[in-house]
């Protein structure tokens, strides 16, 4: 029989199967002696138990990409929120969250959360993310607008929330799911929020699709690669690829290069391109480091 991992808990793994039974299982030997750790999200094949003994989880299927903070596999589309105020909102974690994805194989989609407070903020940072390859929602998990939306576009689909602290993910979750999630308050002093969540599961959705319910992790790491092609994560860049002057092109400083042209033009956002350099110049720190 075949399932997916929907919650792990000291030892035993619960599985949800095809016609939506859940089954508590134990791993086989042969999957610690392998060093193969079950997590939510796996797709695995299992032996059910009966009233008075627990199944056998067998095997793993092969994950298409997995996370390491919650642990986590098998996503499809990865929510990224934004708060547009309280606290001020991290773009540039956002850029790596959106970076991190791609890597994966994961799709990405963006919500801009409390708009209320600062109409402006979120329609700009909402701006800044219309080319960057990721459907974007202004939504206010407060008052509900955008809600609705946003909820149509996730369905059907295994996906998780990521975002800086205080961003009000916990919040959203709620507003679309009724979870019951706790939340927690922005600091005012340093306007960061509490980290909420305490466990990690996948929650199957009404009308398909799964959800998991912890939005515990804020930073997906953006792997190690050759700075030339950091540029393959912007799908902004992709129209002016072949038409600089240098090849290869970092469309960071060099003289006539097409995607510079197109930030000065406007048809690229200059803010966004300003946090690439960034994340550019990083990425070459971490290679010189690396490999001299």
């Amino acid at each position: 029989m075949q399932g997916i991992i929907i919650r792990g808990v000291g030892g035993f793994y619960y599985a949800l199967d095809a016609q939506g039974q859940t089954h508590q299982l134990r791993a086989q030997a042969k999957l610690r002696r392998a060093r193969l750790k079950p997590m939510v999200g796996d797709q695995v094949e299992f032996e059910p138990g009966t009233e008075e003994e627990d199944g056998w989880l067998k095997a793993i299927l092969p994950r298409k990409n997995q996370l390491a903070r919650p642990p986590v596999s098998n996503i499809d589309t990865v929510l990224i929120v934004i708060a547009a105020a309280a606290p001020e909102p991290d773009l540039l974690m956002a850029d790596r969250l959106l970076l991190a994805a791609r890597e994966q194989g994961i799709e990405a989609v963006i919500a801009v959360n409390k708009g209320d407070i600062d109409p402006q903020m979120a329609k700009d940072v909402a701006r800044q993310y219309r080319g960057a390859g990721a459907d974007v929602f202004s939504v206010c998990a407060r008052t509900g607008e955008g809600i609705d939306a946003l909820r149509v576009r996730l369905r059907g689909h295994v996906h998780a929330v990521a975002g800086q602290s205080g961003a009000g993910k916990s919040t959203l979750l709620n507003a679309l799911y009724g979870f019951g999630l706790q939340t927690g308050d922005v600091s005012r002093k340093i306007e960061r929020g509490r980290h909420t969540t305490r466990h990690c599961e996948l929650i199957p959705l009404e009308g398909g699709g799964m959800a998991l319910d912890t939005p515990g992790f804020s930073l997906l790491e953006t792997k190690l690669c050759d700075p030339v092609l950091l540029k393959d994560g912007y799908p902004e860049f992709a129209p002016y690829e072949g038409q600089c002057r240098f090849s290869p092109c970092y469309h960071a400083t060099e003289p006539d290069c097409a995607v510079r042209a197109a930030v000065a033009a406007g048809d690229v956002d200059k803010e966004r391109h300003a946090r690439y350099v960034t994340l550019l110049e990083e990425m070459r720190i971490r290679w010189r480091d690396r490999y001299g």
